[in-house]
């Protein structure tokens, strides 16, 4: 459950850099996001997906050794890259990392909807705190997209 330490660190971080650098608080929070909760929890599910694989995938309540979790593992890595890339990159990328993340996980939210109706998978990896956080996030995002786009 690291990316409930991911998004704690999202926020307080934030916090803090908006109350000591006095940067504005919709650039910031985005920024923190795309680093932290995109960044550094895609990196970290990258080592769990590849390194750690049979016990994510009971976590999740999926048979071990299934090669598919590497490319997962993959697919968190690339999109952690480009969420550390926001810290240098801005504008278009940023968009373009919030569109990646965005499909990705809720594509991931839907998966385990599927599982848990199909195949009746309450395990906490799948219906648990996870399949929230697959929501909740890519909205939030959007959120903060939509106002700093509007100059917020």
């Amino acid at each position: 459950m690291l990316w409930i330490f991911y998004t704690i660190l999202t926020v307080v971080g934030a916090v803090l850099h908006i109350l000591i650098a006095k940067t504005p608080i919709i650039h910031t929070f985005l920024l923190y996001f795309f680093v932290i909760s995109i960044g550094a929890n895609g990196i970290t599910a990258f080592f769990g997906h590849a390194f750690r694989s049979n016990e994510i995938a009971k976590y999740i309540g999926w048979p071990a050794g299934n090669p598919f979790q590497f490319e997962v593992a993959c697919a968190n890595l690339g999109i952690g890259t480009i969420g550390i890339l926001c810290i240098w990159f801005r504008g278009n990328f940023w968009m373009a990392t919030a569109i990646v993340y965005s499909i990705f996980v809720l594509g991931a939210g839907i998966g385990h909807i599927r599982e848990t109706v199909q195949n009746k998978n309450f395990a906490p990896g799948n219906a648990g705190a996870p399949l929230y956080s697959d929501f909740l996030k890519p909205l939030v995002l959007w959120c903060l997209i939509i106002a700093y786009r509007l100059g917020f």
